[in-house]
């Protein structure tokens, strides 16, 4: 969410776009809804880029004997997703401790770094001397993780896409031919406009892309709306394996892709129920009201 970058990452982005001849309003808009507006997560007292771990990527680059010992551990699998990312980020950072443990090159290429959700094998392609490299750079701040993030845009091909506003392109080139599902392309195109113009964001722009490891008051919001459609939770405000499950159930009820994701058809499911609901009820008390007269 936009609204949620604070004014000194504001500048950081802008910084970096001016570096790298690309447009600041174009980057922020890119910057803000792919992060769902989230830099950094406190771990252990130090503010860190947010990261997933991968399993299946640490899995293949494994020896024979590592891998063995990090499937007993839980930390690998040949299967895409099998090893499930903690919604806590500091929780994942001791799962990539872990992995660390076992063998630090590998566990670093099985991380996506920072708000670009960059993934650490990319480091050769992208010209870094080492992928420890690579994490340095998303390590040290705003600026460095959104330079990680230029740097990727910039090898995959995408500058023109993103200084043409070829919205569409720019998703598919940077999120992969599904970006339609999640209105990713509607969603920078509206970023860009408040960020160029200053004109207020539409809905859709607004609720953003919630997501396991999504924190913050949309969160909670999220969560009072589910437990009043019958998926009880607490609103703690993050988006942690609860929370994930009961999505889910949600989108398979309703008939959703039920892939924890929450965009702008998830969204508008939840409301269309919560006012169906609404409906309900008050119809379910006037009858009782009327057959008690």
């Amino acid at each position: 969410m936009p609204t949620m970058f604070s004014e000194n990452v504001i500048n950081e982005i802008r910084q970096a776009a001016q570096e790298a001849g690309l447009e600041p309003a174009a980057l922020l808009a890119v910057t803000a809804v792919e992060s769902a507006g989230q830099v950094f997560a406190l771990v252990e007292g130090r503010q860190e880029p947010l990261i997933r771990f991968e399993g299946h990527y640490f899995d293949r680059r494994l020896s024979a004997d590592k891998q063995a010992l990090a499937r007993e551990r839980g930390l690998a699998s040949p299967t895409a997703g099998a090893v499930a990312n903690p919604g806590i980020q500091a929780d994942r950072w001791k799962m990539l401790k872990q992995a660390a443990a076992i063998d630090a090159k590998a566990a670093y290429e099985s991380v996506s770094w920072g708000l670009g959700q960059v993934m650490g094998a990319h480091w050769q392609w992208l010209g870094y001397g080492s992928v420890e490299a690579l994490v340095d750079e998303a390590r040290s701040g705003a600026f460095g993780q959104v330079r990680l993030m230029v740097r990727y845009i910039e090898k995959a091909g995408l500058v023109e896409a993103l200084r043409n506003h070829d919205w569409q392109a720019f998703a598919h080139g940077y999120n992969g031919p599904g970006y339609k599902k999640n209105a990713y392309d509607e969603k920078i195109a509206d970023t860009y406009g408040h960020y160029a113009t200053g004109k207020p964001l539409k809905a859709i722009a607004q609720s953003s892309l919630l997501r396991p490891g999504s924190q913050g008051e949309a969160v909670a919001d999220l969560q009072r709306r589910l437990t009043a459609l019958g998926y009880p939770l607490s609103a703690d405000g993050i988006f942690g394996p609860a929370t994930l499950a009961a999505v889910e159930r949600f989108q398979a009820d309703n008939g959703l892709d039920a892939d924890g994701l929450v965009g702008k058809r998830t969204g508008e499911a939840i409301q269309t129920a919560l006012v169906s609901g609404g409906f309900i009820r008050r119809l379910w008390t006037w009858l009782k009201r009327w057959l008690a007269s």
